[in-house]
């Protein structure tokens, strides 16, 4: 898999299909990273790519952004997925709490909305995907970059 890929979309299905071809590739490449953080602004579709990848791994699956709960599982897949949404987490006592560090040990993937406010709680083995509306004649339009870290 490539260190680094930027792409556009121009649609919400779009996000989405690029989510599932991330998985599809994921999946394939058992030395792969099972952490991907999730970086933008609000409301730019980190919760598309999400619906995308989950659709890999488990189908029948219907995704919503875990905002209150935090956390959603998507345990009917062969790797269960863990998807995250710290939009409201504040400090380390937040991610505790919610067991957080339980999760990565799980063996599953764990895909984390506003990575960002955790910097020192990502694991150095990861992917990074960055999504920005970038054209703002056209407010579908986005630019996805995924990045490959290796810690």
């Amino acid at each position: 898999m490539e260190d680094r890929q930027v792409v556009f979309t121009a649609s919400v299905e779009e996000t989405e299909r690029f989510g599932a071809d991330f998985a599809k590739r994921l999946l394939a490449d058992e030395k792969s990273p099972r952490f991907v953080a999730l970086r933008g602004d609000l409301g730019v579709g980190k919760t598309a790519f999400v619906r995308g990848f989950v659709s890999v791994f488990s189908p029948a699956s219907t995704v919503r952004s875990p905002t209150f709960s935090l956390v959603n599982e998507y345990r009917s897949a062969k790797i269960p997925v863990f998807h995250f949404d710290l939009y409201r987490i504040e400090d380390e006592d937040d991610l505790a709490s919610i067991g957080y560090d339980d999760y990565l040990k799980r063996n599953g993937v764990c895909l984390v909305e506003w990575s960002e406010k955790i910097p020192e709680a990502l694991p150095p083995c990861r992917f990074t995907v960055e999504i920005e509306k970038d054209d703002p004649k056209d407010p579908n339009h986005r630019k996805i970059t995924l990045e490959r870290l290796e810690g």
